[in-house]
């Protein structure tokens, strides 16, 4: 099982490095330095206010259920932060580019990756022309933590996972209690 570990671990660093070794490119930094924080608190907030008080009903009813999703699936995000209190890459890592004021709390599971896909999939599932655009957003969000050097690739996949869960749940939620609306 040790042996197993040592292994993951050396293929989630070999991964990072193939995703951070890029950071020194003009517009890449640009790119992901800005999509980053569509994983935010301030944008994964606000996008859900918005579609809340401006959408048609069906678009509010699944903008519930992406509120419902970011706050539910923030509880295991704290937990899991403080069960597993793995060091960001940038912290354990030699020769890692990082970005400018890096993240100083626990690396696992990514928190902007989690936001994003929770909001996302419930539009996704809802319509899947949205998924078109919404997957490549959330996508490039989880690997712009890798690329800024805050997120092992197993962080961001944690983030995708739960995210996505708490989306389908929450969605299935809104649609029980609202049936015939979506």
């Amino acid at each position: 099982m040790e042996k197993m570990l040592k292994q993951f671990y050396a293929a989630d660093c070999r991964v990072f490095r193939n995703v951070n070794q890029f950071f020194g490119q003009k517009y890449l930094n640009v790119f992901f330095r800005n999509i980053t924080h569509c994983g935010g608190a301030t944008f994964t907030i606000s996008a859900v206010v918005l579609l809340l008080i401006f959408g048609s009903t069906p678009i509010r009813l699944v903008a519930l259920a992406s509120a419902i999703s970011l706050t539910v699936s923030h509880i295991p995000v704290a937990i899991l932060k403080k069960m597993y209190p793995r060091r960001r890459p940038y912290l354990v890592l030699d020769e890692i580019y990082v970005t400018d004021k890096p993240l100083k709390d626990h690396s696992f599971p990514s928190g902007h990756t989690t936001a994003i896909f929770s909001i996302i999939v419930p539009f996704a599932i809802y319509d899947p022309i949205f998924a078109t655009v919404l997957l490549p957003l959330a996508i490039s969000v989880g690997i712009s933590r890798m690329y800024l050097g805050l997120h092992f690739p197993s962080d961001v996949l944690a983030g995708m996972i739960l995210g996505s869960t708490t989306g389908m749940f929450a969605l299935r939620l809104v649609e029980a209690i609202f049936p015939y609306t979506i």
